[in-house]
Formats: C-alpha cells, structure tokens, sequence
C-alpha cells in the first residue's frame, strides 16, 4: 500500500508520527517527491522479506528504528536505528526485516557517467 502526503513549498515533518507498522508486509508512504528525488518512508512488518531487485536510481537508506538485514551486492548489512547505506544504480539487493522496521528511501537521479 502506499500513501502520497500533500506538501506546500517548504516542508517540515515529524517522522515518528508517520510510522505505523502493517501486520504483515510492506506500508510505504511518498513523502516527497521532486524530478530529482523521492523521499520514501518504509515500515515493514516483523519477519517480512523482500526478494533481491534493483533499481535504476541511486538510492539512500536511513534507518530509524527497527532491525533488518540488507543483503546489497552479495553484502550483508545489519540495519538498525542510526545506520545510512547508499546504493548505486542497478545494485542487486535483498532485505529482511527481523522485527518491526521503519526507514526512510530516497531515490535520486543516475549522475550521467562521463565517456
């Protein structure tokens, strides 16, 4: 499921007040979102998994609570509140939530590579 949150010029939001766990699965709300980046807030269910993909886009995570695995580029990662990854396009990565995690995905454009 995912909720967009309307937002005037400037924008200022509470993160603890945007969390709230499904009981299973995945809860994803657009924070944000511009034609450079978006600014995505997950909160995965205890015990969900999402399979290895990838996207086009660089991508951060920054976790605020919870704890999960990311396995990226055949890596793994403990996640838990403080840390922040940054994944180039096109990573293949993997994520387990082991209880009841929140983070926050921002996308942002591929700096065009130089031949």
């Amino acid at each position: 499921m995912t909720n967009s949150i309307t937002i005037s010029p400037s924008f200022v939001i509470q993160l603890q007040d945007k969390i709230e766990y499904p009981s299973a699965g995945v809860l994803s709300k657009v924070l944000l979102k511009d034609n450079a980046c978006q600014y995505t807030l997950f909160c995965l269910a205890a015990n969900t998994d999402i399979s290895e993909h990838t996207s086009t886009r660089n991508a951060t995570i920054n976790v605020i609570e919870g704890r999960g695995l990311l396995t990226l580029s055949g890596e793994d990662i403990a996640l838990k509140p403080g840390v922040f990854v940054f994944m180039f396009a096109n990573a293949p990565h993997a994520l387990k939530a082991e209880e009841n995690l929140t983070f926050l995905l921002t996308l942002s454009e591929k700096v065009a590579e130089n031949n």
